[in-house]
């Protein structure tokens, strides 16, 4: 059990006694409501706030829209311009609505406001409707329309005559009427494949859309635009209503579009189409990320730069000038005048922040990454958005905080720290409390390449951390066996799979060989929960008992299902986007799985319930209830 000198290569200190100053902000887990069961804490990765600005086309004159901005986004100007139509999350984080206001930011009314995602309300140009993107019925992101007199909602694109392969992502987008208001245009990846970020071999999925034309009567719907390879992305008509105008950008470049890592390096160009012959005209060429175009007068079309140095609005013609500027969905007036747009800010959320729940048993917070709660009921976190990586504990209400190991003092990468590639990831707490393991080292798209290791510490800091594999492959994601006897975790690398150490011998066990991924040993030691590699291009959850034996795939959705553990009621929470995207995946901004959102099943996969329906990547719950909540 000493950790020899390739192991100690990744500690330092150990644990942390001195990591005091590096607690995370104040985290006091507030009661449930009255009547709740209790809370929900899980992480959610997209911004933390968005504010709508409308400016002149040059930039000039830029002002809020509201004088008090909750979470707005997605704005659209209505034809006469008097009034602006927008997407907020004033209900509650996580839960957007359909909102109208006057351009002057007063009057502002609710149109469609329940449950499910709505966004992008776009109006026809003769005033009469409303078409937006709703997840209403079968969770999956179609095309609806909103009669304005009557308040009639239909479903275009969720028919059954519409389905498209249930294979597929098969979700729909960015809506736009055409200017006689008889057609409107979409982006979809209907009767698509799931396919993974290099090249197919990556482990989130990239987006190929096409663009489709429909009648708001749900008649006349037909493909006008695609090719091979690309997403085809936001189309928007001409004036005359001849062509539609949409960005092109590899299949491969919609993953690095919302990586911070790659935005700069990805290469996309704004095309339009004859709606009659389909005869392309490409209108830009070079470098840059160039989303969201508009026609503003038949010849000229203006458009976003996402990302580098040019980042901002930006004209074809040359009559304009470039507006550099840190912005999101540009619109503009019909009379290309004005534009509206959204500045979205990615401050982390406090932590124990309201969020909107969909179960109205339980109160939903939100929670840095990895929780844990011990059979005492004490929490465990990795604090990666809130600070480095470190493993720091805390009462279920959040007080008598403490770093039980610092990252800090390991011998890490601090650049990677910085960027959560790298520290203590995923804590498990032994049986009796006393103990935490994790994985430290590498983590996320280091991990083919860093080395990770198994380690484990007291929390009372009693003696020092012990590094309990020796380095030479990834290592990591523990969890413990029952009785506290025995520790599984994941290799991966030159050997993959889960292994299963005896704490009391040290002699490893060998209990897969694939892509297996993110252990959780049963409450009652008799299966083991995991996420496996099924396909080129899918994860799937699957349990299977510590001896080897009665392996079961428990999902089959084709969309990535993993991020698992046990709820201790034997009911599994776990992440998946089983329902598709619920935007362009080329828009989102720093994500990983924009399309995932939080489910629980039954032990053996039935009785699967929907958790969350956001637009944004939703994982890592953990309960705690009111009796939890109420101990000291």
């Amino acid at each position: 059990m000493s950790p020899d000198l390739k192991r100690r290569s990744f500690m330092a200190a150990g644990a942390a006694a001195a990591g005091a100053t590096l607690l995370p902000n104040a985290f006091a887990v507030a009661k449930a409501s009255a009547g709740k069961k209790g809370v929900m804490l899980m992480n959610r990765i997209g911004p933390s706030a968005s504010t709508l600005y409308i400016a002149d086309a040059d930039g000039s004159n830029e002002r809020r829209l509201l004088p008090t901005g909750a979470f707005e986004y997605h704005a659209a100007f209505s034809a006469d311009g008097a009034s602006v139509f927008f997407t907020s999350e004033r209900t509650g984080d996580g839960n957007s609505g359909l909102y109208r206001a006057k351009s002057d930011g007063s009057g502002v009314t609710a149109l469609v406001v329940d449950s499910a995602m709505n966004d992008w309300a776009v109006p026809s140009p003769d005033g009469t409707k409303v078409a937006y993107v709703s997840t209403s019925g079968d969770h999956k992101a179609h095309i609806w329309v909103l009669d304005l007199a009557t308040g009639k909602r239909t479903n275009l694109t969720g028919t059954k005559a519409l389905a498209g392969d249930p294979a597929s992502p098969d979700c729909q987008f960015r809506p736009s009427w055409s200017p006689d208001s008889q057609w409107i245009a979409f982006s979809s990846d209907r009767n698509t494949t799931w396919r993974g970020h290099s090249d197919g071999k990556g482990w989130e999925h990239t987006q190929e859309l096409s663009v489709y034309v429909i009648r708001p009567d749900g008649t006349g719907f037909r493909q006008v635009a695609t090719k091979e390879g690309y997403c085809l992305g936001s189309p928007k008509w001409s004036p005359d209503g001849s062509r539609i105008v949409f960005y092109e950008i590899t299949v491969e470049g919609t993953w690095g579009a919302h990586r911070p890592e790659a935005i700069g390096t990805v290469e996309s160009q704004i095309v339009s189409v004859d709606v009659a012959t389909g005869g392309r005209t490409e209108h830009t060429s070079g470098a840059g990320l160039k989303v969201a175009p508009q026609y503003l007068s038949a010849t000229e079309i203006g458009y976003l730069v996402k990302g580098g140095a040019n980042e901002g609005l930006a004209y074809t013609g040359g009559a304009r000038p470039a507006v550099k500027r840190a912005l999101r969905s540009p619109v503009w007036s019909a009379d290309g005048k004005s534009v509206i747009y959204e500045k979205p800010d990615y401050t982390t959320r406090a932590l124990d922040k309201p969020l909107y729940s969909w179960d109205s048993d339980w109160d939903y917070r939100f929670c840095d990454v990895f929780p844990v709660v011990s059979r005492s009921g004490r929490l465990a976190i990795t604090s990666k958005q809130s600070g480095n990586s470190s493993i720091v504990t805390m009462r279920a209400d959040g007080s008598d905080q403490k770093v039980v190991f610092d990252s800090a003092t390991s011998d890490l990468d601090q650049g990677q720290l910085e960027h959560g590639l790298a520290g203590a990831f995923r804590p498990a707490w032994s049986p009796d409390g006393k103990w935490i393991a994790f994985g430290l080292g590498g983590w996320f798209q280091t991990r083919a390449t860093a080395k990770a290791v198994v380690v484990r510490v007291p929390v009372d800091g009693s003696s020092a951390a012990q590094v309990l594999t020796d380095g030479s492959v990834n290592a990591g994601f523990p969890s413990y066996s029952a009785d506290g006897t025995k520790l599984v975790y994941r290799l991966w690398g030159a050997q993959m799979g889960l292994r299963i150490l005896d704490l009391k011998t040290g002699a490893t066990t060998v209990l897969t060989t694939e892509s297996d991924n993110l252990p959780d040993w049963s409450p009652d030691g008799k299966l083991i929960l995991f996420t496996r590699k099924t396909s080129a291009t899918n994860f799937d959850v699957c349990t299977i008992k510590p001896d080897g034996t009665g392996l079961k795939i428990l999902t089959t959705t084709g969309a990535n299902d993993g991020h698992a553990v046990w709820n201790p009621d034997g009911r599994i929470l776990y992440n998946s986007g089983m329902y598709g995207f619920r935007e362009e995946a080329a828009l989102y901004d720093d994500t990983f799985q924009p399309y995932g959102q939080i489910f629980s099943m039954k032990a053996d996969g039935s009785g699967i319930k929907m958790l969350t329906d956001s637009q944004w990547e939703d994982s890592m719950p953990i309960y705690l209830t009111n009796a939890q909540l109420a101990a000291r």
